[in-house]
Order: structure tokens, then C-alpha cells, then sequence
């Protein structure tokens, strides 16, 4: 008797079946070039995430200029102590409305509206406290503040240490500046204490360079945090805030000499 598992099936051939390296030979080529388009992605978000910063930099230290150096804006802007409280409640709602509204943020033109309207009241406030102080510590602060961000932006650029992965340590910093915060209020009103602000001043500015180096690895996208390449609003008002903060604490370090 004949075994039917013995004839083979009609045009039937001795085919072998592909091996695990013909199977997977454009696999490399299809990861390289994944690889090479998140890389232009990324690079491309990079450079509008500082175009945007630059134009914020640039209007800021226009109205910090203005407010500082024309005698007659300044005696306007210290004289109408309200406009600050205005600019104060505009930079609330648009931090809050950019911050927490992520599909806002994310919606063209209401992104930039918001980020122009954010931009306009944190200048506004920062020229309006530059004001009480002189035009040498001004001008100071802004030199040491663009020296400090162009070093902490090369060191983060070039080191290998992931700046990203010490979140936690920049949460317990913020904390002791919270508390640190609280007793300057509770101390302030029985007497001034220069020595406690000025230590208050510089764990400001140490924690916002941190801050600054820590948000510029989250643009990166090389470490173990990144930021997606959508949220170029949010990246740029977390690197403006860094710069500006730094400035501010800053200002209470070296302008001793108020108007």
C-alpha cells in the first residue's frame, strides 16, 4: 500500500523557508532612518523653542529698559503702583491657561496669543520692580543673568550627567524655598534681616539654574526625561520663567541700591 503522505502535492516544490537575516534585512535600514527623522524632528523643535525665547528675551529687556532708563515712564510706572496688580492678574490667567490647558496650548493661534499676553505682563512686572532699583545693578543683573544661561545651556548641551533624573532633588529644593518663604513673611514685618534675604536671593538663583539646566535636557530628548516635540509653548515659558526668575533673585542680590 502505498503511503499517501509520501506523494507530494501537485506543483509542490522543495521550497526552504527564509532565514531570521533575510526576514529582518531591511529592519536596520527602516530603524535608521526612524532614528534619523526624530532626530530632524527634534532638532527643528529645538531651534523654534529658542527663536520664540529669543523674541520674549528681546521684548523683555526692551521694557526692562524702558521702565529703568526714561525718567518719566519711570515716575509713571512708580506712581501707578495698579498697573502692576493688572499685569500681575494677566500673568495668573495666562500661566494657569498655558499650564494646565494642554490642549490649549497646543491650538494654534490661541498659543501664541496667550504666550504674547504672558510675555507682555511678566516684562511688564519685572520693569516695574527693576524701576526702584539703579541703572548700574540693572544692567548688572542682566550681564550676569546672560552669562549664567549661555554656560548653563553649553554645559547642558555637551555634559553626560542627566540632569532629568534628579526631579526630586529640585522638588525638596523647592520646598526649603517655600518654607524658607514663609518665614522670611512671618519675620519681615518685626524687622528687616538683610543677611536671611540675601540667602533667601541666592537659593533662588542656585535653584533656577538648576531649573534652567534641568528644562533645557528636557528639550534635548537625549535623557532620561524628554518633552514632546508638540509642547514648544510649554518648553519656551519654562526656559522664559528660568530666566526670569534667576534675574529676579539676582536683582535682590546685587541691587542694593534702590532709587
Amino acid at each position: 500500500m502505498t503511503n499517501c503522505n509520501s506523494i507530494p502535492a501537485v506543483g509542490e516544490e522543495d521550497v526552504e523557508p527564509p532565514s531570521y537575516q533575510e526576514v529582518t534585512a531591511g529592519y536596520n535600514e527602516m530603524e535608521a532612518q526612524f532614528t534619523w527623522d526624530d532626530k530632524t524632528i527634534r532638532r527643528t523643535f529645538i531651534r523654534k523653542v529658542y527663536a520664540i525665547l529669543m523674541v520674549q528675551l528681546f521684548v523683555t529687556v526692551a521694557i526692562v529698559s524702558l521702565f529703568s532708563f526714561c525718567a518719566p515712564v519711570r515716575y509713571f510706572i512708580q506712581t501707578h503702583p495698579g498697573l502692576y496688580m493688572a499685569s500681575y492678574l494677566v500673568f495668573f490667567a495666562t500661566y494657569i491657561a498655558l499650564s494646565c490647558c494642554g490642549d490649549l496650548r497646543r491650538q494654534f493661534p490661541w498659543n501664541i496669543i496667550l504666550l504674547v499676553l504672558f510675555t507682555l505682563s511678566m516684562a511688564s512686572m519685572m520693569g516695574f520692580m527693576s524701576s526702584f532699583y539703579n541703572t548700574k545693578s540693572v544692567v548688572l543683573c542682566m550681564g550676569i543673568t546672560s552669562l549664567v544661561c549661555l554656560s548653563v545651556t553649553m554645559f547642558s548641551f555637551q555634559t553626560k550627567i542627566d540632569v532629568t533624573s534628579y526631579h526630586g532633588v529640585l522638588f525638596s529644593l523647592c520646598i526649603v524655598m517655600l518654607l524658607c518663604s514663609i518665614t522670611l513673611s512671618i519675620v519681615i514685618p518685626f524687622g528687616y534681616v538683610p543677611w536671611l534675604h540675601a540667602l533667601y536671593a541666592v537659593g533662588g538663583a542656585i535653584l533656577f539654574t538648576l531649573f534652567l539646566a534641568f528644562d533645557t535636557q528636557l528639550l534635548l530628548g537625549n535623557k532620561r526625561y524628554s518633552i514632546s516635540p508638540e509642547e514648544y509653548v510649554f518648553a519656551t515659558l519654562s526656559l522664559y520663567l528660568d530666566i526670569i526668575y534667576m534675574f529676579s533673585f539676582l536683582l535682590q542680590i546685587f541691587g542694593g541700591g534702590h532709587r
